[in-house]
């Protein structure tokens, strides 16, 4: 019985399943662990990045560029909740920036 072999192009899709794979995990870990509010924007923004590039991975593996459609739409989502969160991380800054100045409120 003859086995192929796999392909440069198959071993090397592979390999990057697996580093995607582990960057998402590490990711996911610094969005449990922040410490800050920016640190987990960030984290939430790489990690929608990088599922992406796996829609985009699994589109060449399999050979369906419907997988590149789910990647565009996935990306523009992601740009919007990235800017969603930015703006209200902004916000929450400036509250605490006035809460912290702002003596004049008290009598």
């Amino acid at each position: 019985m003859m086995t192929e072999e796999p392909t440069f192009l198959e071993l090397a899709i592979d390999i990057a399943f697996l580093l995607l794979l582990a960057a998402i995990a590490l990711a996911f870990l610094r969005l449990v662990r922040g410490p800050s509010l920016p640190d987990r924007v960030v984290a939430l923004d790489l990690i929608t990045i990088l599922a992406v590039a796996y829609c985009a991975l699994f589109a060449i593996s399999s050979g369906h560029s419907a997988f590149l459609d789910v990647a565009i739409a996935l990306a523009l989502v992601a740009f919007l909740a990235t800017v969603a969160l930015a703006r209200f991380a902004e916000r929450r800054m400036q509250q605490a920036a006035m809460d912290t100045d702002g003596s004049e409120n008290e009598p």
